[in-house]
């Protein structure tokens, strides 16, 4: 195979990026480089990295192409790290990169960062990008100063898809917090909601937290005598009280709500009592919400001192 066509196969794999190391590796010469140039086959777009003519100038090709030129050290980062890592409310742009502190490179769009503090799992492999992980990116986030409401759906989102979790975040800012970085008291003020998986489940340990009342158990699995039932919103285990919140649509078609009834059933089948919350109670009426949680905390035992009485 001519080195031409395994620079070829090497940019394909890259969306259409191709460092200039990598051409040597494949055996392309810089004559033969250059003469790929002049056909219109490459374009060098960084000083060490070139794209195939044609290739579409997509956020991946760009990505590839930052990774390329900034060397094997660098990682996608910050907003970037969120969008490849599938975060809620992640934005496409600015493109960001970081570096270890004392490597000194640039490149021609984007943001490159660098930082002193690399923990062993805070860069890992996503779709074949070197990328900050989960429990990173939020906390570089937090450092930007992105809007609350965007650094929250970042720590949910992030537990639901199993990029971080809620105890790893919160000895990470354990150890940030001597340091004074810049955005752990925003983290601080959202740490105590967090838990759950969407912005109406941190919307009701909210309610919970603001009025005073236990905190339940979140995302727990059920398991009965014939295995797997499902996994619930919230549980008080101690009071055998489940919670679910759903969405103003909820399920609509009758298998969903077949399996949802079936699902009560097997629940209530374990000695559970469910509840049901939608989006309009917790987000319309939360003193409403409140005044029955606690109603039902007290029937099933809970006293306002936290004793179980029952």
């Amino acid at each position: 195979m001519k080195p031409i066509e395994l620079v070829m196969i090497t940019a394909g794999a890259q969306h259409g990026a191709v460092s200039v190391a990598q051409m040597r590796e494949c055996g392309l010469t810089w004559k033969a480089q250059r003469t790929a140039t002049a056909n219109g086959q490459l374009h060098l777009v960084e000083p060490c990295v070139a794209v195939v003519v044609g290739s579409p100038d997509t956020w991946h090709r760009r990505l590839h192409v930052g990774l390329l030129a900034l060397g094997p050290e660098a990682w996608v980062s910050h907003e970037a790290a969120a969008t490849l890592l599938g975060l809620d409310r992640s934005l496409l742009e600015p493109i960001d990169f970081t570096l270890p502190r004392g490597i000194r490179r640039t490149i021609s769009f984007g943001r490159v960062h660098t930082t002193a503090h690399v923990g062993p799992l805070d860069v890992v492999t996503v779709g074949g990008f070197r990328c900050s992980s989960g429990t990173r990116t939020i906390l570089d986030l937090a450092h930007l100063g992105v809007p609350p409401v965007r650094l929250a759906a970042a720590i949910d989102s992030a537990r639901r898809l199993g990029w971080s979790a809620t105890r790893v975040l919160e000895e990470r800012l354990r150890e940030l917090r001597g340091r004074g970085r810049y955005g752990v008291r925003a983290l601080d003020r959202l740490m105590p909601d967090s838990g759950g998986e969407t912005p109406l489940e941190r919307s009701f340990l909210a309610v919970l937290r603001r009025h005073g009342l236990p905190r339940p158990v979140t995302q727990f699995r059920v398991v009965g005598e014939h295995g797997f039932i499902g996994r619930v919103d919230f549980l008080y285990e101690r009071f055998r009280i489940v919670i679910e919140v759903t969405g103003r649509k909820g399920h609509a078609s009758d298998w969903e709500r077949r399996h949802d009834a079936q699902r009560r059933n097997e629940l209530i089948d374990q000695g559970l009592k469910v509840y049901e919350y939608t989006r309009g109670d917790v987000e319309e009426r939360p003193s409403w919400v409140a005044a029955t949680m606690r109603e039902r905390l007290i029937a099933a035992g809970w006293s306002t001192s936290g004793v179980c009485v029952s």
